[in-house]
């Protein structure tokens, strides 16, 4: 029995190497706070000069309003090691991001940050872009069995690193994680304590 981790409206960005700067420009990483981000989300390819929305960036199309599955190509978020990345995409509903690779820092941010990152063969991204081609698609994502779901019983397997998987599945990020160890933690600390020599 299948069990959906995230489902939702797929945005085909077919595009390879798509870095920081381009996921967010520079000049909006000045705030402190972690809100605010999803209106830079790609923003010089989503407006024009003077502000006004680019109604050839796909982003902008009508029918991918409200997507919250990006497909895109190779190399994804390369570039600088910015955390803004993932909080933009994720402030704009991306939770799911399915690529043919993806630069290791944005990976780790990203999903420290509660975001699935799937990663299929070229092969593979390629018969997506080819679905996403006859028209606007609703996927699920069963993070358990590991799968992407079309629909008519058709669907795609992928490959998750099994830490990640259950942080995903827990919604825990790397120090949630890391908390759930204190009481063998505090076990050991007592333990070796007790080996020490005394020094009073």
């Amino acid at each position: 029995m299948s069990q959906i981790f995230k489902q939702g409206l797929v945005c085909p960005l077919d595009k390879n190497n798509v870095d920081t700067d381009q996921i967010i420009p520079k000049q909006f990483l000045t705030s402190v706070s972690r809100d605010g981000f999803a209106e830079a989300l790609f923003y010089d390819w989503r407006y024009l000069a003077d502000g006004a929305a680019n109604p050839e960036f796909v982003l902008n199309y009508p029918q991918y309003q409200g997507a919250s599955i990006l497909l895109t190509r190779a190399n994804f978020g390369c570039g600088s090691s910015r955390e803004h990345a993932p909080w933009a995409l994720q402030q704009y509903g991306f939770n799911v991001i399915i690529a043919e690779s993806f630069a290791d820092i944005f990976f780790n941010n990203s999903v420290n940050n509660g975001m699935l990152l799937i990663t299929l063969s070229k092969t593979n991204i390629e018969l997506l872009f080819n679905r996403c081609a006859q028209g606007p698609q609703q996927w699920q994502i069963d993070l358990a069995s590991q799968e992407i779901l079309f629909g008519n019983n058709a669907a795609m397997g992928f490959n998750i690193d099994p830490d990640i998987k259950q942080r995903l599945l827990s919604g825990l990020d790397f120090i949630g994680s890391s908390e759930q160890l204190n009481p063998q933690i505090a076990a050991f600390e007592a333990q070796r304590r007790s080996h020490l020599p005394w020094l009073g």
